[in-house]
């Protein structure tokens, strides 16, 4: 067994009073994050565990970009998700970004989305694959678009399935924030039975700055963690992940205090510390000793650099803490 599986192992096995002893309860005492080593540059990671062990991660960086590790530490580098650029980007952009990788019905599926920075002409895409690498993926097109004259922005998807089989897509960046939509699990696109698109956080006052949605369903509630302020500034991003808690999936979400997200809500999980700058992007995982978020942030050891950042939550306050 390794050092870092010993360590993993000793933390599971202490009682609960003792693990949150360990873990920071003050913004400046957030968790560093855990050891990566390799091709660890990149943005809005996502990241899948194969039943053969295998991580499998993308993320914003020249494209679709791919990494992958066997053990969460060491990761590599691929080739980009997509060998062929589908046609239709061109109508919003030369790249894809922002992906979102799952597995349902035997298939890897990716919401991605193609826009340019600061732009809500936008399209979220879809593709598949059985294997989930680089140039496996077969696109299968547009599932949802937004323009110059919305008040959303169709970017940073993130497929939530529910335990009853309803298939929800949430997206979202700045403008009247986070929304969500019902997706047919036969097609991976809107239900045509329900065309209405939910408003779950947004920022009626003061700076527009939220984005990332990513749902996740524990011990009852719906929470919604997501990225506020400002990306992609290297040392000076403000970036953080904020949480909130709904009894359905569709809201309204509340934050620790009871704000709602719709009204700039929003309860801390990851801020700036030290030299981890503008932690965001964020997704989270189920793996096999608990849940994580893996994210990126600017290390200002390291000229700002965007790097891959993995923690793992601790849940038993009721709120998603990362330790």
């Amino acid at each position: 067994m390794s050092r870092t599986s010993r360590v993993r192992t000793t933390l599971l096995a202490l009682p609960a009073a003792a693990l949150l002893a360990l873990i920071p309860s003050t913004a400046s005492a957030y968790p560093n994050p855990g050891t990566v080593t390799g091709a660890t540059v990149i943005h809005d990671p996502t990241m899948i565990r194969t039943s053969a062990g295998r991580y499998l991660l993308y993320g914003t960086g020249g494209g679709l970009g791919y990494r992958t590790s066997t053990d969460r530490i060491a990761f590599t580098a691929g080739s980009d998700a997509f060998t062929t650029k589908p046609s239709w980007w061109s109508s919003y952009a030369t790249e894809a970004w922002a992906p979102d990788i799952s597995y349902h019905g035997g298939k890897y599926l990716m919401y991605y989305a193609v826009s340019t920075f600061g732009s809500n002409k936008s399209a979220i895409g879809l593709a598949g694959s059985t294997t989930g690498l680089p140039g496996s993926w077969t696109d299968y097109g547009v599932v949802y678009t937004s323009t110059t004259s919305s008040d959303y922005n169709a970017i940073d998807p993130n497929l939530f399935v529910d335990d009853d089989g309803k298939w929800w897509l949430s997206f979202g960046s700045w403008w009247t924030g986070l929304k969500m939509i019902q997706i047919d699990p036969s097609t991976g696109k809107q239900l045509s039975s329900n065309t209405t698109r939910y408003s779950i956080a947004s920022r009626p006052t003061g700076t527009k700055a939220v984005e990332a949605p990513y749902i996740v369903k524990r011990n009852g509630y719906y929470y919604l963690f997501a990225s506020y302020d400002t990306c992609c500034a290297g040392t000076s991003s403000t970036y953080k992940v904020k949480v909130g808690r709904a009894t359905s999936v569709t809201g309204p979400y509340y934050d620790k205090n009871g704000v709602a997200m719709t009204n700039n809500g929003g309860t801390a999980v990851l801020e700036s510390h030290g030299s981890v700058i503008g932690p965001g992007g964020q997704s989270i995982m189920n793996d096999s000793d608990g849940d994580l978020i893996v994210y990126h942030y600017y290390d200002g050891n390291d000229n700002g650099t965007p790097k891959l950042g993995i923690n793992l939550l601790n849940w038993s306050s009721g709120w998603p803490v990362a330790y």
